[in-house]
């Protein structure tokens, strides 16, 4: 079987949905009649808000010189606060599709993603989206393309998610360009298996029903895996692929991607980035994914304390879909019980509490977000704190830490002297000022975390009329 495995990544509303759609439809994985828009975004807020949040795998089939493959495609999240979901994908794919939009070009958010890619050592395929458009400057754009991956112009391809133009094209380059997988210990015996956990979710039927890229060997129903991380033993209950929604299979080969379903019902066995192995007779495990650092924190607690094991039990859930929240216990004088909970920006901590309302039933007291401080105390200690009410009196600390971020902003000229008004005041240093591509100027600046949170994403937004985009990480 020919096998290709890639993702979709990109700046936030670069078309990745939509082309993903035409993917969908090109292939027949999804008759047309049932076709929609953003048929990859499971969930009611994804769909509201016209994002993507959560990474969604999907299995195609398509013939070229009478050869039929197997195209297993990641669709993944647009905005920096979903960063690790895209950083998870790509450890479990070959190749990866770099989006940038026609009448836009390169966006902040293009050169995190990108970086991200070749950090994986991924086959990149540039891919100029929208050319539909009467905006689009496809010349220009290719330009920046160009001078950011130091590729040919043949290289890159220029498509429509709307009219479906240069699809087919591309799925044909996806089969050329992005290699077969290889199975590093063994191929399809299943005397030794190995599968590396990229996600998951949790059924109250099913139990923990793992998303796994199979490296060696192959999955079926009734075999005995080993976490290797929890050192937990299961017997396979079900095994299949995604076409979007499941569909059960007999075996999930070496290469493929696909669910295993578990049966287990215990929080904190199955771990993103852990692998799966023949019980015994196990392979060592694969590399696995650095852990989320969250950068926001904000405490929430339920509006009635009756409800303070509800909220423990839903957000033990939710940490199931969404393995870049963290949360432990904590009591208020005032409010009483709840959890102070880390996120990884403003939005992330937005979608958490949305959904702890909407799918949980939740009602909650969110307190306002902030930042971790280091203190170092006047007897050599250290300590970290997240509360104004914790904070040791002055006299009794010798110095405090704060978090810094950089943070990467590409602007059109015309903006970028009302944007400088704005970073003084935001205590923001700007490190670097450059051209960039068409027309565009490229800011680096260093600023201290907790100016970010305070409204700095719509200052810039308003000061740009919504031109210019940023993307931030730790300084």
């Amino acid at each position: 079987m020919e096998i290709r495995n890639f993702s979709i990544i990109a700046h936030i509303e670069h078309g990745k949905s939509t082309l993903a759609e035409r993917l969908l439809e090109v292939t027949a994985t999804i008759d047309k009649r049932h076709m929609k828009e953003q048929v990859l975004d499971n969930m009611e807020l994804e769909r509201e808000r016209g994002i993507t949040i959560k990474m969604t795998p999907v299995r195609m089939s398509y013939t070229l010189n009478s050869i039929p493959y197997t195209l297993n495609l990641i669709d993944t999240p647009g905005h920096i606060d979903f960063s690790y979901e895209v950083s998870r994908s790509l450890r479990a794919v070959e190749g990866t599709l770099l989006l940038v939009d026609g009448t836009q070009g390169v966006q902040a958010q293009t050169l995190t993603t990108l970086q991200m890619a070749q950090e994986s050592g991924l086959t990149i395929i540039p891919v100029i989206t929208k050319i539909d458009s009467p905006l689009a400057h496809v010349d220009d754009v290719q330009d920046e393309i160009i001078e950011m991956l130091h590729c040919k112009r043949e290289d890159i391809i220029a498509v429509s998610g709307k009219t479906g133009e240069g699809v087919k094209e591309l799925i044909e380059e996806i089969i050329k360009r992005v290699p077969a997988p290889k199975s590093e210990y063994v191929e399809d015996t299943g005397k030794q298996t190995r599968a590396l956990i990229f996600d998951f979710e949790y059924s109250n039927h099913m139990g923990v029903i793992l998303y796994v890229r199979v490296l060696d060997g192959n999955v079926k129903a009734g075999d005995t895996l080993l976490f290797t991380q929890s050192e937990h033993k299961f017997i396979i209950r079900e095994v299949g692929t995604f076409s979007p929604e499941k569909k059960e299979k007999e075996k999930v080969l070496a290469g493929e991607i696909g669910y295993i379903v578990t049966g287990i019902k215990e929080p904190g066995i199955a771990r993103v980035g852990d692998t799966v192995t023949t019980f015994s007779n196990p392979l060592p495990a694969f590399p696995g994914y650095a852990e989320p650092v969250p950068i926001v924190f904000a405490s929430i607690y339920p509006e009635s304390q009756d409800e303070f094991d509800d909220l423990r039990s839903s957000l033990s859930k939710l940490k199931l879909s969404d393995s870049s929240l963290t949360f432990e216990e904590e009591s208020s004088g005032a409010l009483g019980r709840g959890f102070r909970c880390g996120f990884l920006g403003m939005l992330h901590l937005e979608i958490v509490t949305e959904r702890l309302r909407r799918e949980f039933d939740q009602e909650l007291v969110v307190t306002t977000p902030s930042i971790t401080y280091e203190v170092t105390l006047k007897g050599g200690e250290v300590e970290m704190v997240y509360t104004p009410i914790h904070f040791p009196d002055h006299g009794q600390y010798i110095s405090v830490k704060e978090p810094w971020i950089i943070l990467t902003i590409i602007t059109p000229h015309d903006y970028v002297s009302p944007l400088m008004q704005l970073f003084p005041p935001h205590e923001a240093e700007v490190l670097e000022l450059k051209d960039w591509g068409h027309d565009r100027v490229r800011i680096t600046l260093d600023m201290p975390l907790r100016e970010l949170m305070r409204n700095f994403f719509n200052e810039v937004k308003s000061a740009s009329s919504g031109y210019a985009s940023l993307v931030y990480e730790k300084g």
